[in-house]
């Protein structure tokens, strides 16, 4: 996948019709954070990215926070905010 798309913020790879990416879009916009979204029925060098990235699988949404954390494949709100207050992006909640 081309350097850019994933080397700043947050990239969200996947489907407006997937219920799951919708779901991590919600949460996202809930705490207010910007995100790229790459459409991977519209992007076949992305369809092609995430597929590499599950062991030949389409499996989505596929998130990435950049810099330097580890690829969110499918996560549940809790695991996505885990990792987003974990990369910084979203505050610790007591």
């Amino acid at each position: 996948m081309d350097e850019a798309t994933t080397s700043d913020g947050i990239t969200v790879f996947g489907a407006t019709w997937c219920g799951d990416t919708k779901r991590s879009q919600a949460l996202l916009d809930r705490l207010g954070i910007e995100y790229a979204f790459v459409d991977v029925d519209l992007s076949a060098e992305a369809s092609h990215w995430v597929a590499a990235q599950n062991g030949g699988q389409r499996r989505i949404p596929a998130i990435v926070l950049a810099p330097n954390q580890p690829i969110l494949i499918e996560p549940s709100d809790p695991e996505l905010l885990a990792a987003l207050q974990g990369a910084g992006y979203a505050p610790a909640i007591a």
